[in-house]
């Protein structure tokens, strides 16, 4: 059944290479066309093999050819189709196609349309490859490769300098982590001996819980995650790549690329439930993260840096999640926080399509009947990532707090407020931009306008999955049959199992758990609506901030830091080696050999007089020189 699954990834492949070495010949919309199809057939066939999972159908690793074999290690070049996978298939193709249609219309006017769709197709390309491989290394390739899409699609606009700069730091921070992810591939080889998955994980079993080389490879897995996955301190480069294009942001940095890190530790869950300290360390950084972002977020005035701030926080409570061994729920929030993150991206994106490129949400205001269709969408979409039932955030994020609480009561409680602070910064976005008197002067020959069909129907889509996505897992207590927890169980169940240790929730305390942050989070709505809407404090807000207001507005200062303790100091040590190193020293040097060089040859061609007379004379001396030579000898 599964014997065709190559096909999946070979057709964005295709898309990438027709429009890349045709990109000035392709004329209209026809590049964007051409890009979605070959994304959507891929979501097709995608559809079918999911379903053949739910039917029972086993996983299966397809074979292509062998790859790497090298004495004892075998890598062959092979997919795997399991559930996991068959979800993350769904995800990367589903979206990726409706942000594909999306992006037809908002990047219809840009001199660039035909080199985005390629980039595009080639990004959705990589990210099969990373889903799909069977081993560690076809991982890492998608791995590599789509950081390297995400560098072009930043700096897309590469005529502006910032947006270059952008780009550059993605690529380094992103190395950072990938440094990690590399040295846990030579670990896994020196301990396993394959990078196989299969292999790797049923040789596992027979190693005992918390031993020295597990946990140093789950740790540098770890690291590679926080690069991609933008967790403290590697977090930065996320919002600066709002610099790209919407469309980009809502596909590559919400709702796919960044998610790889969650993906990629789940899918390593019998490796990491062997490192104890770990999974504390990954629950740590992710509290940390969600906090730490979500609090700049209240205070960030740029929609999409708003919007890239909370995917940097849904990302923590993601690694909360996992660090507490809730794998379920990790996944599940990833599911369905590609749908509202997405929407709400794309929304953001009509937003600024309808104000001719301003992202300010200050210079917003009184858009609601002005857009009406992108104002309902952007209430779905902060209904959904707020945790309001029946909407997909209430069930996933009720999974993740439900296991954050196995953890202990501090990592629920810190979880809470992380939801908390979610809720207020939406709120907030959503009246400052679409309540209150209109910020934008009208202009006739610009005025502001609702989004082409092109555009607002792949929203409504995103806003359906945003309403329904939930009800995979709706939980007993509710009258569901948690269908995604039963879905995922193969890969899960044992897992989760051994790190509860039998401890399960009462009834009681899971409507608890379930009601306390509704409650909070509706209260916290309510505060947000008094203070931007009944008190109208939306014009000129806060003049002036405090000195927290102010270190949040700033983003606690950790871009200047890093520009302080390593941008700098290496700047510094690059200008030393630079102008003393090489200039003074090998260059003096080769500069010198050279000059040598010339200085013998000037002198040597006056030996070349040519006279024979000479030359014999030269020759006889010589001959003479050897046997006297020989002779002492």
């Amino acid at each position: 059944m599964f014997e065709y699954i190559w096909l999946v990834p070979l057709f964005p492949l295709i898309g990438f290479l027709v429009i890349f070495f045709n990109f000035r010949r392709l004329k209209g919309v026809t590049a964007g066309v051409l890009a979605s199809i070959m994304v959507f057939i891929p979501f097709v066939i995608s559809l079918f093999f999911f379903f053949g999972l739910m039917n029972g159908a086993e996983a299966k690793t397809v074979e292509l050819f062998s790859w790497i074999s090298f004495n004892k290690l075998s890598i062959p070049f092979s997919f795997l189709i399991d559930r996991l996978s068959g979800l993350m298939l769904l995800i990367v193709t589903g979206v990726g196609f409706l942000i594909h249609v999306y992006s037809i219309g908002y990047m219809k006017e840009d001199a660039g349309f035909n080199r985005f769709f390629s980039y595009m197709n080639l990004f959705v390309f990589f990210m099969l490859l990373l889903v799909l491989g069977s081993n560690y290394l076809i991982l890492f390739i998608g791995w590599e490769g789509v950081g390297l899409c995400s560098y072009l699609l930043i700096g897309f606009w590469f005529k502006n300098q910032e947006f270059n700069n952008a780009a550059k730091k993605a690529f380094i921070m992103n190395r950072i982590g990938d440094l990690g992810f590399l040295l846990a591939l030579f670990m896994l080889i020196h301990q396993f001996g394959t990078l196989n998955f299969a292999e790797i994980f049923s040789k596992s079993s027979a190693i005992p819980v918390g031993t020295f080389s597990i946990t140093m490879i789950t740790l540098l897995l770890f690291a590679g995650a926080v690069g991609k996955s933008a967790q403290i301190p590697l977090f930065t480069w996320l919002p600066d790549a709002m610099a790209g294009p919407t469309p980009v942001s809502a596909l590559i940095h919400a709702a796919t690329m960044v998610t790889a890190g969650v993906y990629m530790v789940a899918r390593s869950n019998l490796l990491f439930v062997l490192a104890p300290v770990t999974l504390m360390t990954i629950s740590v950084i992710g509290i940390a993260t969600a906090l730490m972002a979500g609090s700049i977020a209240l205070f960030q005035n740029d929609i999409k840096k708003i919007l890239a701030y909370s995917t940097v926080s849904q990302l923590g409570l993601m690694f909360v999640a996992l660090g507490s061994g809730a794998f379920t729920g990790a996944m599940f929030h990833l599911t369905t926080h590609a749908f509202f993150k997405a929407l709400l991206f794309l929304a953001a994106g009509s937003v600024i399509h309808a104000l001719h490129g301003e992202q300010d949400i200050r210079k917003m205001g009184g858009l609601k009947d002005r857009i009406p269709v992108t104002f309902w969408l952007f209430i779905i979409g902060s209904l959904a990532i707020s945790g309001i039932p029946p909407f997909a955030g209430f069930f996933s994020k009720d999974m993740i707090l439900i296991g954050a609480f196995h953890s202990g009561y501090v990592l629920w409680v810190l979880s809470v407020a992380a939801a908390l602070m979610t809720a207020f910064y939406m709120f907030r976005l959503l009246f400052i931009v679409f309540w209150g008197k209109a910020a934008v002067a009208a202009d006739p020959k610009h005025p502001v306008h609702e989004s082409p069909k092109s555009m607002t129907i792949p929203m409504s889509v995103l806003a359906v999955l945003s309403i329904i996505g939930g009800f995979i897992g709706v939980p007993a207590l509710l009258g569901g049959s948690d269908r995604i927890q039963v879905f995922l169980a193969p890969l899960f169940s044992s897992s989760e199992a051994f790190l509860k240790h039998g401890a399960e929730v009462s009834e009681s305390s899971e409507i608890l758990l379930m009601t306390i942050p509704l409650l909070l989070i509706l209260g916290v709505i309510f505060l947000a609506w008094s203070f931007y809407v009944k008190n109208r404090n939306i014009e000129q807000e806060e003049p002036e901030r405090s000195f927290l207001g102010n270190l949040l507005y700033r983003k606690f200062y950790v871009d200047e830091l890093y520009d302080t303790i390593v941008q700098k100091p290496v700047a510094g040590l690059s200008t030393f080696f630079h102008d003393t190193i090489e200039v003074k020293v090998i260059d003096r040097f080769v500069n010198q050999t050279g000059n040598l060089v010339v200085w013998i040859g000037k002198n040597i061609r006056y030996m070349q007089t040519g006279n024979v007379g000479a030359y014999l004379f030269f020759m006889v001396i010589s001959i003479i020189l050897i046997l006297v030579l020989n002779l002492f000898k």
